[in-house]
């Protein structure tokens, strides 16, 4: 039996390790919030853009992926540079719930909300500012915020705050 990570943005479409498996999965305790100013990715500390976080409270769908023991060092120690550059989330492990009923748990990336980085929950306006003016090393926000949400549609879920957000940046 493997180790199991959850994604719940860019992960889910771009996990950037290799996998044995990978289900639907929720996670209760913490939602998918753009809650995290990004100074690196996404954006830079003089332009930020705006990413996702687990914040608490209430629950999230997303993907986990399960990786064959063996590779986990390697897929570790490229999620903690990928998701710990700069210390805005806590690492933990937390139960998930897969869509087959199965509990594994999982690597889960939780925003900290003491971390300078972090923004808590924002407006409509302040989102959509951040968003389309954050460009960084992995390109530009507006494209990290659609491929999520794309990804999001087709796995079936709903979430009303990013719809009107990403209807808003379709409009540019």
């Amino acid at each position: 039996m493997g180790k199991w990570v959850f994604g719940y943005g860019s992960l889910i479409w771009r996990p950037g390790f290799d996998f044995m498996n990978k289900a639907p999965a929720l996670l209760r305790g913490a939602h998918r919030q753009l809650c995290i100013y990004s100074f690196t990715h996404r954006g830079t500390e003089d332009c930020p853009g705006l990413v996702f976080g687990l914040d608490r409270g209430g629950a999230c769908r997303g993907m986990a992926f399960e990786v064959d023991p063996q590779f986990w060092d390697k897929t570790y120690a490229y999620l903690h540079a990928r998701e710990q550059q700069n210390g805005v989330y806590r690492e933990t492990l937390r139960r998930v719930t897969l869509d087959d009923g199965r509990h594994v748990d999982a690597l889960v990336y939780l925003a900290d909300p003491r971390h300078k980085q972090y923004a808590g929950r924002l407006g409509l306006e302040d989102q959509l500012k951040l968003v389309r003016q954050g460009q960084g090393q992995a390109g530009p926000n507006t494209e990290y915020v659609v491929n999520t949400y794309a990804h999001l549609v087709e796995m079936g879920i709903q979430d009303h705050g990013l719809d009107a957000l990403v209807n808003a940046l379709k409009k540019d």
